[in-house]
């Protein structure tokens, strides 16, 4: 990102916008698999005789790819916000970010993919308050998984439907559809002039939302699409 802002600071905005159509992609993947409308392809899917670990490691496969394009999208946001800076600034700068979201997104993301074992390990100890949050976390689990499932699927088509969005505002490619979406947030807004920021800024995220998973599921299908041509 460092060279990026030294060489190339005008492909910033494309890469910004490639990143978001994976984000949307994703989402969309992620979405029609809750909805049964595809399977994973591969053996183990096929003979169904994958273990729990396996489903784990795969589960924090895909979060890590996802988290990754998460995280490559916040640098390169980041160094949008640092123009004309020096460059040793520019690289302290993104050091720190790094740093930070690396603590925070895989941080996090191990915390909750090991809960199980926690509550596990505290429901067979001897103490009984130990033992109560245990079995509470253990059964909470599968619904907390669920809840940030269908959450992240949700924040993946809105940032990636943002991203794309600002991207097409920003390059001239497209601008109509942006400012489209600002006029309808900005009208619905317009009855409560008290809330009209938050409204507005919800109206466009769910608008950008639904953007991105609309994009999203189109590059799905054509990817699909792709892979059964080349099958054949």
């Amino acid at each position: 990102f460092v060279a990026l802002a030294a060489f190339a600071p005008f492909a910033l905005t494309p890469l910004l916008m490639l990143g978001g159509a994976y984000l949307c992609f994703e989402a969309a993947e992620k979405w029609s698999g809750r909805l049964g409308l595809h399977h994973a392809a591969g053996p183990q899917a096929e003979s169904g005789s994958s273990s729990s670990a396996e489903q784990e490691s795969a589960i924090v496969k895909g979060a890590i790819r996802t988290d990754l394009i998460l995280s490559a999208e916040i640098l390169a946001i980041a160094l949008g916000e640092l123009d004309n800076l020096p460059l040793a600034t520019i690289a302290t700068a993104l050091i720190g970010v790094s740093l930070t979201v690396t603590a925070i997104v895989y941080g996090a993301v191990a915390l909750i993919v090991k809960m199980d074992d926690i509550g596990l390990d505290l429901a067979r100890r001897d103490n009984g308050l130990a033992r109560a949050i245990g079995r509470r976390l253990v059964v909470a689990m599968p619904k907390l998984l669920a809840l940030l499932s269908v959450a992240g699927i949700a924040a993946m088509a809105w940032v990636g439907g943002g991203i794309l969005l600002h991207g097409l505002e920003e390059t001239g490619i497209f601008p109509l559809l942006p400012q489209l979406f600002h006029g309808w947030a900005a009208a619905l807004a317009s009855p409560a002039p008290v809330l009209a920021g938050a409204i507005q800024w919800l109206a466009y995220a769910t608008l950008a939302g639904g953007f991105g998973m609309l994009l999203g599921m189109l590059l799905a299908l054509l990817l699909h699409l792709g892979g059964r041509l080349r099958h054949r």
